[in-house]
């Protein structure tokens, strides 16, 4: 079995509230989990106005199949996300 990490990072530009922050990550989220039933968070830049960083899990009994779904899931994000993403990284464990 493997589990995969999707990391990706926005710059929220001119953002200046948290309100605005939530609606882009709310967004962001749901849209995620709609099409690729992932689960899916903000990791660390909770305090940050000025960043987003998600970061998105799945398991998947194959390595090819995990990938092809990261990969994927980051252009999706990229595509529909008005802000500028600034970082992706795919994580792949495997698991007894």
């Amino acid at each position: 079995m493997f589990m995969a990490v999707l990391t990706v990072e926005f710059n929220l530009h001119g953002n200046d509230n948290l309100k605005a922050k939530r609606r882009v990550a709310n967004s962001l989220k749901q849209k995620t989990r709609n099409k690729f039933n992932v689960a899916i968070a903000e990791a660390g830049t909770e305090n940050s106005l000025s960043s987003l960083r998600l970061a998105v899990v799945s398991i998947s009994n194959s390595e090819g199949h995990l990938r092809s779904r990261m990969d994927k899931c980051a252009l999706m994000m990229e595509a529909v996300c008005p802000e500028e993403m600034v970082e992706s990284q795919v994580e792949i464990y495997a698991a007894d």
